[in-house]
């Protein structure tokens, strides 16, 4: 088991909708808002966490109510622009549970997070299985990449695990923030496969039938 820095009981939260950070993976983030200037310089000062998660479109417009799970990252890059932003690139460690938001004398959000159940997250990339139809999942993404007009380095993914292409493309293929959060909760990484096959092969499916009124398709 790789180890990480201890994972706080609290964290500094930063909701963006349909954007999710799944663990090992790196999110690059342009920040530019005051308040959360302030929450990465808070950030920076302390134990370098942040935790991302996605707001849902219940609660007040300025305060959404947020979902129950979200991911944890360290930041590993920092640096300002002459204009005043932040470029940071967040490296996830390990899935929370949202299960309190504690009345903070700060103007970002702060969230109470437990890891338990998430143990597994800071193991790294897990290897293929004996079972795992790996020319088909990759057949598959080719063909939902050329229908998306996403480039990918086919090279590398030759070499990689499929859960660490799995997770690059669940954080990065432009489905809806449900189907997102739906990715982030899965509870392997191959189960998460299974469903990222199921949404680009409905995608695909609709691409070629067409424009309908029915609520099969999820993706932007």
């Amino acid at each position: 088991m790789t180890v990480h820095p201890a994972l706080p009981d609290t964290l500094p939260l930063f909701p963006i909708r349909g954007c999710i950070l799944l663990p090992g993976e790196a999110l690059p983030l342009n920040v530019f808002e005051p308040r959360y200037l302030n929450m990465v310089d808070d950030a920076m000062s302390g134990n370098g966490f942040l935790g991302i998660i996605q707001p849902r479109e219940t609660g007040p417009r300025d305060h959404p109510d947020l979902e129950r799970v979200g991911t944890a990252g360290r930041i590993a890059k920092h640096s300002e622009t002459t204009d005043g932003r932040y470029l940071i690139v967040l490296v996830g460690v390990s899935r929370f549970t949202l299960t309190a938001q504690p009345q903070m004398k700060t103007p970002y959000r702060v969230g109470r997070a437990d890891y338990a159940g998430f143990e597994r997250d800071i193991d790294g990339p897990e290897a293929d299985g004996p079972g795992a139809d790996r020319a088909g999942f990759l057949a598959l993404l080719k063909r939902f990449f050329q229908h998306a007009g996403i480039d990918a380095d086919w090279a590398s993914m030759d070499h990689a695990p499929l859960s660490a292409i799995t997770s690059k493309v669940a954080m990065a293929a432009p489905f809806d923030a449900a189907c997102k959060q739906a990715l982030l909760q899965a509870s392997r990484p191959c189960v998460r496969r299974e469903l990222l096959a199921t949404l680009m092969e409905g995608a695909l499916e609709h691409a070629l039938r067409g424009p309908s009124s029915g609520p099969a398709d999820r993706l932007h």
